[in-house]
């Protein structure tokens, strides 16, 4: 079943073009190389990387992407990229994504993420070469009452930080959009919520999988804020696959077009603390870690994970990797940039074996 879903996706994408918006970020990167080893023209949209060092400059991106380094937020200039590329899908992935950054520059996260959702649709609407398209946001959407079960596609929206809000706010637009302009159109219009996502070439600040790193590569050890707070960790290649799946899907077929949660299993629902733990083990060289507390801490939710049954029930898919073995690729990847390996060749190497399950 998996194999076939594989070989399903390389005959859709074959010379399809797609359009990616935040292509030079961590999962854009991801989702480029994928793209492109599925043989699919990819046209990128996005600012510089965001990183230095960034995945999207290691791996070499760059090379296969036909690649526009502009704002999201100007859409002069986001129509003239969409028009030359006359895509038959549209993946939105340009975003803010750091939720401690919201908190420092509020007004940029919700133009970047509210508006930016709002221009990126505005386009799409007068860009005929359109099939599918998707808006990427995040777990982080709901309401989170921290309930020890996995909130559903019908719960609340109203996320509480100014980088949740806006993703709850992105959410509402696109569906405002898709039923007052989109209605009898030949388009299918859907978003995916993911859980936090980790993998190789993450290099973002904030984010506990590249400060594990920075620790261990100078030999000290990892700091962790929160070592109880629960979050749905999954391998980067989980929602790459589930956004290949519910794009290619769709296109076949719009009435599958809607909102899906994509995350792990509950049993890889960890605490921070389980995961630097695991990431330890996985390194090896003597890593460990240690928590602290800090006085000028934002607020974080402790507990938060995604019902994925509709995912799992609409489309037949769910997660390959369980935590111990996202991590074990994870640390695959970046021990090979340590050690100034083949980090493009490591990461088509780990996308193939995902994709061939």
């Amino acid at each position: 079943m998996e194999s076939m879903g594989r070989l399903m996706l390389e005959d859709f994408y074959k010379n399809k073009k797609v359009f990616v918006t935040g292509h030079t970020g961590f999962k854009g990167s991801w989702i480029c190389r994928a793209l492109m080893l599925l043989g699919a023209d990819v046209y990128g949209y996005a600012l510089e990387p965001p990183t230095s060092p960034s995945l999207f400059d290691v791996a070499k991106v760059g090379d296969v992407v036909h690649s526009t380094i502009a704002d999201i937020r100007n859409m002069e200039t986001l129509q003239q990229a969409l028009s030359n590329a006359a895509p038959d899908i549209v993946i939105h992935m340009a975003a803010q994504p750091i939720v401690r950054d919201s908190y420092q520059e509020p007004v940029y996260t919700y133009e970047t993420n509210v508006m930016g959702t709002a221009h990126i649709l505005e386009v799409v609407r007068h860009t005929g070469s359109v099939r599918s398209f998707l808006n990427v946001t995040t777990d982080k959407v709901y309401q989170n009452n921290e309930w020890f079960w996995g909130y559903r596609e019908t719960d609340r929206l109203n996320g509480y930080d100014p980088y949740s809000n806006s993703k709850s706010c992105s959410e509402l637009v696109t569906d405002s959009y898709k039923k007052s302009f989109f209605g009898g159109r030949e388009i299918a219009i859907s978003t995916a919520r993911a859980g936090n996502v980790i993998g190789g070439g993450d290099f973002a600040n904030d984010r506990i999988v590249p400060d594990c790193v920075r620790a261990v590569s100078q030999g000290v050890e990892i700091v962790i804020r929160n070592p109880y707070s629960v979050r749905p960790y999954q391998h980067v290649l989980e929602p790459v696959y589930a956004y290949l799946t519910i794009m290619m899907r769709q296109y076949k077929d719009s009435t599958l077009a809607g909102s899906y949660n994509i995350g792990p299993d509950d049993r890889d629902c960890v605490t921070t603390g389980d995961l630097a733990t695991i990431f330890c083990d996985a390194w090896g060289q003597g890593a460990g870690w240690k928590t602290i507390s800090e006085e000028d801490a934002v607020h974080e939710a402790n507990f938060l994970k995604l019902d994925c049954s509709k995912a799992k029930s609409v489309f037949g898919i769910g997660p390959r990797w369980n935590i111990v073995q996202a991590i074990e690729k994870t640390v695959e990847w970046y021990q090979c940039y340590t050690q100034q390996g083949d980090t493009a060749d490591c990461m088509d190497r780990q996308i193939t074996e995902y994709f061939r399950g």
